[in-house]
């Protein structure tokens, strides 16, 4: 494709694609003349006890959706193409990875950004489309970008919602309908966020204060962090006096849930 002068959109996934993922797939095949989705669990990015056994698969069923929505080429390599016996280079970031995320899950954004990494040596893409509802992800992969040079450009798309506000994700399937009643919480307390900006208050720690008494209200719900900081750096911010991100993630159960808007005062 490249040697015929045309672009290569990619669409990076773990598989067991929702409505979110074609988003980014209908995107990719508008903006490139060809389309590759790749999908892989990437065991280096979870940690001992996170769920990679677990982590919902159904290749044959993401083959149809991709193809049917346009992919070109599906990329699907095993663990042992992507990391061999004496595998032993890893991509870090110094200052991004130590927010939101990375703080309870610390080994997480070095098994993206090396995976990222090899993905776009492999692919050799022009363009490359992440969601926003993984920010940290899609900043943290802006920067590497920028960092070692690549030629690519990174294109954030807008969260997909389910009817209700629940941010679409491949472990909403682990919820039962109980849980997933409990999980409206995240979106609920980011409405209620933007609403006490709207009537004045600016002072992060009363929104915060406020999310959280929304989210310990549902039941089995336990907080993991609730932050409100700079969109680029991901600093915390104590005052509201500009556009801000609020990202918070929360266990219902034993499934990991993140959400995340930005904020205007």
């Amino acid at each position: 494709m490249r040697r015929l002068d045309k672009t290569i959109a990619f669409v990076p996934t773990m598989g067991y694609l929702h409505e979110g993922h074609l988003s980014l797939i209908k995107k990719g095949r508008e903006i490139g003349d060809s389309l590759v989705v790749s999908i892989f669990v990437n065991p280096v990015q979870f940690a001992p006890g996170e769920d990679f056994e677990n982590y919902p698969r159904d290749l044959q069923r993401d083959l149809d959706l991709a193809r049917k929505n346009g992919a070109d080429v599906v990329f699907t390599p095993d663990d042992k193409e992507l990391y061999s016996n004496d595998y032993q280079t890893y991509v870090n970031l110094k200052e991004l990875p130590n927010h939101l995320c990375g703080i309870s899950r610390p080994i997480f954004f070095s098994g993206v950004v090396t995976v990222v990494t090899k993905l776009f040596n492999i692919v050799k893409p022009h363009f490359a489309i992440f969601g926003q509802k993984d920010y940290q992800q899609l900043v943290i992969i802006r920067q590497m970008v920028c960092d070692l040079n690549f030629d690519i450009e990174i294109i954030g798309a807008e969260t997909l919602r389910e009817h209700d506000g629940l941010a679409m994700s491949s472990r909403n399937v682990y919820l039962t309908s109980g849980q997933r009643n409990s999980a409206l919480c995240l979106y609920k307390s980011l409405q209620k966020a933007q609403a006490l900006l709207s009537i004045g208050i600016n002072d992060s720690e009363k929104i915060i204060d406020s999310a959280s008494e929304i989210i310990k209200s549902g039941t089995n719900t336990e907080i993991d962090y609730i932050a409100i900081c700079d969109p680029k750096t991901l600093i915390d911010i104590k005052k509201i006096d500009r556009q801000v991100l609020m990202a918070l993630a929360v266990k219902v159960v034993k499934t990991r849930l993140i959400d995340n808007t930005i904020l205007n005062p």
